[in-house]
């Protein structure tokens, strides 16, 4: 089943500068062959339920490993069964729809 999914991973007890950690991160998911989109407070992902889920996996582990005593997750996630749908595809229906309104 595929997944598009917002998270927002935050190392604890690390200081106030993450990126090297969500860095670390990003490449994971690249290398688990994933779609992803970095915004301002966390990362889109698109992908397998299962290959997503192991990809966050190993993301904490390498977190924890990296010296971030704690992490704090925050997941929202969606699937469909009516049709395929992207987050290019997402994004694109509402562009188009701002744009029909100007």
């Amino acid at each position: 089943m595929k997944v598009i999914m917002d998270l927002s991973i935050i190392p604890l007890g690390v200081g106030v500068s993450l990126s090297s950690y969500i860095a670390a991160c990003e490449k994971i998911f690249q290398e688990a062959g994933l779609t992803t989109f970095l915004h301002a407070y966390g990362t889109n992902i698109e992908g397998e339920w299962d290959v997503v889920m192991e990809a966050l996996k190993s993301c904490h582990e390498l977190v924890h490993k990296m010296g971030a005593p704690r992490i704090s997750t925050t997941i929202r996630l969606g699937t469909r069964t009516d049709r395929d749908q992207s987050i290019i595809d997402k994004i694109r229906s509402v562009e188009t729809k701002v744009s029909e309104d100007q």
